[in-house]
């Protein structure tokens, strides 16, 4: 039995289908099962992460987890439980901001994920992490701006990344869970191409057939901004993510393609896909 952990967020639904859909036994984690609307024969049981008495039940008979947190969640509770349920492969989804071998990290994005495979780690298991850095469903917090018109307005629209999309995590996540050869092993997981982000609004325009455009804004504003309604630690990480990959293509990878024996899928196969997230 294969545990999926954050099942019903982007990664872990992709997940949870691309093992039913090789046959896999598949049990998803969720705090609120009745709303999971995941596929037939998956396993729906209740539990809270950070409730270490509610994931026994989920836990037994349990052989491998994919492990999918939400930002600065603490795992121990779930750590303790799995090793207590012997579990054996614990996959993670981790994120590229992370800096290998650097016991301090750059920035808390960094430093918490690494504190998470630290502490996976350390739990006896078999382990695999799987980081990404900018996922294809970042492009969703465009919606709302679309919504009401044709420009999408934000900073560095020369900042560069490889999309990822989240059914390819999900399939590599699949693989790893069910196949030999992926202990201590961390995948950077990219998409194909390195796009800007005015090159992503371009293409999503192309896609849906609007005449969209990018229209760069300050960021020091925006940082004001939105640090007064989210952690301004974080959005100053982020900040600073973007920042530094103005005119530097991002690095791509063929580990998508390795993993799955497929190419990855491109930024516009992700639109194409989504296409109801924007109408």
């Amino acid at each position: 039995m294969i545990l999926v952990a954050g099942a019903t967020a982007h990664f872990g639904r992709q997940a949870v289908e691309s093992l039913v859909a090789a046959g896999h036994q598949v049990r998803a984690l969720s705090r609120t099962p009745e709303a999971a609307g995941l596929p037939d024969g998956v396993e729906v049981v209740r539990g809270d992460l950070t409730q270490a008495a509610t994931l026994a039940p989920a836990l037994t008979g349990v052989t491998a987890v994919f492990l999918v947190l939400p930002y600065q969640m603490d795992p121990t509770a779930f750590l303790d439980a799995a090793r207590e349920a012997g579990v054996g492969r614990i996959v993670f989804l981790s994120s590229g901001a992370v800096v290998e071998g650097a016991d301090e990290q750059p920035d808390v994005i960094a430093a918490y994920h690494h504190g998470v495979e630290r502490a996976i780690r350390a739990n006896g298991a078999e382990w695999t992490f799987l980081r990404i850095f900018f996922p294809a469903i970042n492009s969703l917090s465009f919606a709302m701006q679309l919504a009401d018109g044709d420009v999408v307005r934000g900073p560095y629209a020369g900042a560069q990344s490889a999309p990822v999309h989240e059914g390819d995590v999900g399939e590599v996540a699949a693989r790893v869970l069910t196949e030999d050869g992926h202990a201590g092993k961390v995948y950077e997981l990219t998409g194909p191409e390195s796009m800007t982000q005015a090159e992503q609004v371009s293409t999503l325009g192309r896609v849906l057939g609007r005449p969209l455009s990018f229209e760069e804004l300050d960021p020091e504003p925006v940082r004001a901004q939105m640090g007064q309604f989210m952690d301004p630690a974080f959005i100053n990480a982020l900040f600073d993510l973007m920042a530094a990959t103005v005119g530097k293509p991002a690095p791509v990878n063929s580990l998508v393609a390795d993993l799955t024996g497929r190419p990855a899928r491109g930024y516009a196969q992700w639109v194409a896909d989504h296409v109801a997230d924007f109408s």
